[in-house]
């Protein structure tokens, strides 16, 4: 028997690929299947069933291509209702493969199919927990994502999830070992440790969840900060559930190479939102005017689906030469599929053409420590509202970039701002997303927070409650 976590860390997510006397079974896979294929042909294996935990709401799952690819059948938990073939599994069936057993456990909570699969080993022995979205290492699932779905209350689902876990989980040996669907940095839980395997054992000593003295304790801990969800979730849902166009298709589309003319042409005519996923150094110094930065050397696709939201939206890409086919994967992953092609050669070629070109003001953490004027000048933080909490510029505005589309209408485009972030990631998103928009007295702050904490500029840890404006 092998267990291997294929574990995604811009989206902080674990698939699984098991093997047992030349059968497999993959657990939530994600949406590109030639990995899963090469290590089936590697293996000399036969992919017997393809498991979903449940239908995923921060990602495209590649179970339709894999299943077709395979013929191996999609397994849901029970109430499950998909809109193409599967086997809807009652709670407690057994399947074989190999000479393990995987049995069903359903789990509902974060949502009403979520199901746990409980792997028993060659000896009779319950061994490993894949454990979806409902126990996460340090956390559980969000009960908040399938209210609307499940005509429940956040509070009537956390029960759910109570009784799934009192009754079903925690029973279970201490030596089972617990593989999630994810780990620190998704937003599907809002406490989860950056390991990503445990045992079941340590997580009852430490998981706060699962030490609440009462339903009623735990329905507060678990619903207690909850953030709201990211606007894409709902789509991916429903991609999960009716269907999707074929990753090949996708990939095929997007990797249409367009010369700086075709581009311009195509983007008029199309309404499509340029994207350009270079790093926030490179787009700072030229640009195409209106694109939007999302640098692809982080969390691409999260912020992409949190900030664009539509997955519907059409997309053309300016790149890094040869990191085409990684940005439309990735963008894939969280159901943008509708990218109509990329600039060929990238940025140099709308540059060469003589093609109209736009920059971001920014400077370095010494000249804004020079310049500011700490009561007089207005700061943007679009860092985390916890990382604002933690230390933060005297003076300064939290303005966290996952709800830039609520704050930004509320700035004065007449009046100058110093905009930062951590290191220059997310600040350079929020720079070009404002320019789009026609905000132009601003400065960005290169190196962001990091850099700025080297300087004299005055700081404190102190917050009664963020700034308001």
């Amino acid at each position: 028997m092998k267990i291997e976590q294929i574990y995604t860390g811009c989206l902080a997510q674990g698939a699984y690929y098991i093997t047992s006397k030349g059968e497999a079974a993959i657990i939530d896979p994600l949406r590109e299947t030639q990995p899963y294929l090469d290590r089936l042909e590697k293996d000399g294996v036969t992919l017997k069933y393809i498991f979903e935990t449940h239908f995923h709401a921060d990602f495209v799952s590649g179970h339709l291509d894999l299943s077709k690819k395979t013929n191996a059948p999609i397994v849901y938990g029970p109430t499950a209702n998909p809109d193409f073939e599967a086997v809807i599994a009652a709670d407690e069936q057994l399947f074989k493969v190999g000479n393990i057993t995987i049995k069903v456990l359903h789990t509902p909570g974060h949502t009403m199919e979520s199901t746990c699969y409980l792997l028993i080993d060659e000896n009779g022995k319950e061994a490993a927990l894949f454990s979806g979205d409902t126990l996460f290492l340090g956390d559980v699932g969000r009960p908040d994502l399938a209210q609307k779905a499940a005509g429940m209350t956040q509070e009537a689902l956390a029960g759910l999830l109570y009784e799934s876990l009192y009754k079903k989980i925690l029973p279970l040996p201490d030596a089972v070992t617990v593989y999630p669907a994810h780990g620190a940095g998704s937003a599907c839980g809002k406490n989860m440790m950056k390991e990503t395997v445990d045992s079941l054992g340590n997580q009852k000593k430490i998981n706060y969840a699962l030490n609440q003295a009462t339903k009623e304790d735990f329905i507060n801990a678990v619903t207690d900060g909850l953030l709201p969800p990211p606007a894409y979730f709902g789509m991916n849902v429903a991609m999960n559930k009716k269907g999707y166009a074929s990753f090949d298709a996708v990939l095929n589309q997007g990797m249409n190479g367009l010369g700086a003319d075709e581009f311009e042409a195509m983007a008029e005519a199309s309404g499509a939102l340029v994207l350009d996923t270079r790093s926030n150094a490179d787009f700072a110094k030229g640009f195409i005017p209106q694109s939007i930065n999302i640098a692809l050397q982080g969390d691409f696709a999260p912020w992409v689906g949190a900030l664009i939201a539509d997955v519907r939206q059409p997309l053309l890409l300016v790149t890094d030469p040869g990191s085409e086919e990684e940005a439309i994967t990735r963008l894939s992953r969280v159901g943008f599929d509708n990218v109509l092609g990329h600039l060929k050669g990238g940025f140099n070629t709308w540059k060469n053409a003589g093609k109209e070109t736009d920059t971001v003001n920014r400077i370095k953490a010494e000249q804004f420590a020079a310049e500011v004027k700490i009561g007089e000048s207005m700061i943007l933080d679009v860092r985390k509202e916890s990382e604002y909490a933690a230390e933060h510029i005297d003076d300064a505005y939290s303005k966290p970039l996952a709800y830039i589309n609520d704050w930004m209408g509320k700035i004065n485009p007449q009046e100058h701002f110093y905009l930062h972030c951590a290191g220059g990631y997310r600040s350079m998103i929020a720079a070009s997303m404002l320019q789009a928009r026609g905000y132009r007295n601003f400065t960005e702050v290169e190196g962001g927070f990091n850099a700025i904490a080297k300087t004299t500029v005055p700081r404190t840890d102190f917050i009664c409650q963020s700034k308001v404006m």
